[in-house]
C-alpha cells in the first residue's frame, strides 16, 4: 500500500487525485487540534444561545425561524435526510472518493465545527473502501451530493464495498461502527461548502492534464502522415506569440517528430499546411494556459473555508459568521471554460480525422481501409467523432450561467458548479474517444503510406503501442471495440518525448 497522503493545511488538486485512485489519507496533529478547536466554538455556541445559522436556527428561507436545544440534533438530521434528493445514476467510485477528500480537507481547515468523529467516519469511508452511492443530478450547487454521503454516516442510504451494495447500516456494520447521531451544526456542514465540485474538478484536472499530452502526441502523428510543413514549430516563429502554453506544445511537437525522413522529404513541398495542421500549437497551447489558470482555480479552492457559518473568536465569545463561501463561482466559471478549451482541441482532433480519412487530401486510400470498395474502413468512425464533437458543442454551454431561483427567493442566486464539473467531466470522456479515434486512424495511416520512410523515433514507439495492444483494422470486426480500447490506453501516461 502506498503512504498515506498526511493533510495538514489543505491538499492539493493533484492530491485530492491520488486519494480518489486509492491513496490513504491522514490527519497531521495539527489539522486534528484545529477540528476539536471549532468544534469548542459550536458547544459554547449552543450554551450561551449566540443566535447562528445552521446551529440553532432553520437553513434557507427558515433562517429566522429560531431551533431549541432540544431539536437541534433533530435539525442535523432532518438537513440530511431533506437533502438527499439526489436522481439519476450514480457516480463513480473515484469521483465520490475525491469529494470525500475535499469534505474532509474543509473541514480541516478548523472552521466548521464537526466533532472530529465525524471526520474520522469519512476517513473510515476511504480507508475501507466504502463507496456512498450517490446520485449524480440533482444538485444547483453543492447540497444533495453531500447528502448521499452523510446518509451512510448515519446509517441510512446505500454504499457498495468489496463488490456488493450495502444499506447504509450494513455498511458501518462491516466497517464494525454504528451510526453517527449529528450533533448541532453537523447536518449543515456535512452538506455545505464546494466539495463536491471541487473533488470533480481535481478529477477533472488530472485526466485533461494526460489528455493535453496525448493530444500533442496524436496530432504529431496525424502531422507526419500528413508530410505537414515542419518549419511552422520553430522556435523563434512561436516565441513571437506571448505564451507558456504555445512554447510548451511547440517544443513538445519538435521533440516527438525529431529525425522523421517522412517530414524531412516533405520539407517545402507546400507553401502552408491547413489549421488544423499547422495550429496545433496555438490551440493546444491555449487549452494548457487555460488549464493552468484552471489548477490554480482549483488549489485556491482547497485552500479556502467554504462552509457557512464559519466560526471563529473564543470559547467565551464565539463568532458565528454567515456569508457566501460556499458559493462556488470560481470554480463554475472555471469548468465552464476549460470545458470549452477541451471542446475545442477535441474538434480540431475530428478534423485531422476527416483528412486523414479523405483520399481528396490525404494521398493516402479511401478511408484508410484496407480493400477499398468492400471495405468502409474509418468512413464511419469519423461519422462518430462527428456526433462527439456536436455533443461537446452543446455541453460547452456555460452552465454557470443557467441562474435559477431557489428557497423562497432566499437563494436567488445559483453559480450550478457542480453541474460545470459534472458536464467537464463529460466533455473529457468525449474529448477521450475522438483523441483515440485520431489515435487509430494514425496508426492505420502509417501502413498504409505509399512509401517506407522511417517515422520519427517518438512516433515509431507510440505506433508499435497502439500495434501491441490492437491489430491492423480490416474491417473484420466491430471498429468500436477497438476506439474503446484505444480510449482505455489513453488513460495511462504517454511518452515522454524529453
Amino acid at each position: 500500500m502506498s503512504q498515506p497522503i498526511l493533510l495538514d493545511r489543505s491538499l492539493s488538486w493533484a492530491q485530492v487525485g491520488e486519494v480518489a485512485a486509492g491513496t490513504p489519507l491522514a490527519l497531521s496533529d495539527g489539522a486534528q487540534a484545529r477540528i476539536r478547536a471549532a468544534r469548542t466554538l459550536v458547544e459554547s455556541i449552543v450554551s450561551k444561545g449566540v443566535r447562528a445559522y445552521g446551529v440553532n436556527t432553520g437553513v434557507g428561507a427558515l433562517c429566522d425561524v429560531v431551533i431549541p436545544e432540544s431539536k437541534q440534533a433533530e435539525l442535523s438530521r432532518n438537513i440530511v435526510m431533506s437533502h438527499a434528493v439526489g436522481l439519476g445514476p450514480p457516480l463513480e467510485a473515484t469521483a465520490v472518493r475525491a469529494i470525500i477528500a475535499a469534505a474532509i480537507n474543509n473541514f480541516a481547515h478548523g472552521f466548521s465545527g464537526v466533532r472530529p468523529v465525524v471526520v474520522e467516519r469519512l476517513l473510515a469511508l476511504l480507508g475501507s473502501d466504502c463507496v456512498p452511492e450517490v446520485p449524480a443530478g440533482g444538485s444547483v450547487g453543492y447540497l444533495t451530493h453531500m447528502a448521499h454521503i452523510a446518509l451512510v454516516l448515519i446509517g441510512e442510504g446505500t454504499a457498495r464495498s468489496r463488490g456488493r451494495r450495502l444499506s447504509g447500516a450494513e455498511a458501518l456494520q462491516s466497517m464494525q461502527l454504528a451510526p453517527l447521531v449529528l450533533g448541532a451544526k453537523e447536518g449543515l456542514s456535512l452538506v455545505n461548502g464546494t466539495p463536491c465540485a471541487t473533488g470533480l474538478s481535481a478529477l477533472a484536472l488530472g485526466r485533461t492534464q494526460r489528455l493535453l499530452d496525448w493530444a500533442d502526441v496524436v496530432a504529431a502523428m496525424t502531422f507526419e502522415n500528413l508530410r505537414g510543413q515542419i518549419a511552422v514549430f520553430d522556435a523563434d516563429a512561436l516565441g513571437l506569440r506571448v505564451s507558456a502554453g504555445v512554447a510548451r506544445v511547440g517544443e513538445r511537437l519538435r521533440a516527438i517528430l525529431r529525425g522523421s525522413a517522412i517530414l524531412r522529404q516533405s520539407a517545402g513541398g507546400r507553401t502552408q499546411d491547413p489549421l488544423s495542421l499547422r495550429a496545433v500549437p496555438q490551440v493546444h497551447g491555449a487549452a494548457r494556459d487555460l488549464f493552468a489558470h484552471a489548477e490554480r482555480v482549483v488549489d485556491d479552492e482547497l485552500a479556502s473555508v467554504t462552509d457557512n457559518p464559519v466560526l471563529v473568536g473564543t470559547a467565551d465569545e464565539p463568532r458565528a459568521l454567515s456569508g457566501a463561501n460556499a458559493v462556488g463561482a470560481a470554480l463554475g466559471l472555471m469548468a465552464d471554460a476549460l470545458g470549452i478549451a477541451v471542446a475545442e482541441m477535441a474538434a480540431m482532433s475530428e478534423r485531422r480525422v476527416d483528412r486523414l480519412v479523405n483520399p481528396l487530401v490525404s494521398g493516402l486510400p479511401a478511408f484508410l481501409a484496407t480493400d477499398g470498395g468492400a471495405g468502409s474502413g474509418f468512413m464511419i468512425a469519423q461519422y462518430t467523432a462527428v456526433a462527439l464533437v456536436a455533443d461537446n458543442r452543446r455541453l460547452a454551454a456555460p452552465a454557470s450561467l443557467d441562474g435559477g431561483v431557489t428557497s423562497g427567493l432566499q437563494e436567488d442566486h445559483l453559480s450550478h458548479a457542480t453541474p460545470s464539473a459534472l458536464k467537464l467531466l463529460k466533455i473529457i470522456d468525449n474529448a477521450e474517444f475522438i483523441v483515440a479515434i485520431e489515435l487509430l486512424a494514425a496508426a492505420q495511416a502509417y501502413e498504409l503510406q505509399r512509401d517506407s520512410l522511417p517515422r520519427a523515433a517518438q512516433t515509431d514507439a507510440v505506433y508499435r503501442r497502439v500495434r501491441a495492444l490492437i491489430p491492423q483494422f480490416r474491417d473484420d470486426r466491430p471498429l468500436g471495440v477497438d476506439i474503446q480500447r484505444a480510449r482505455e490506453l489513453l488513460g495511462r501516461p504517454p511518452p515522454d518525448p524529453s
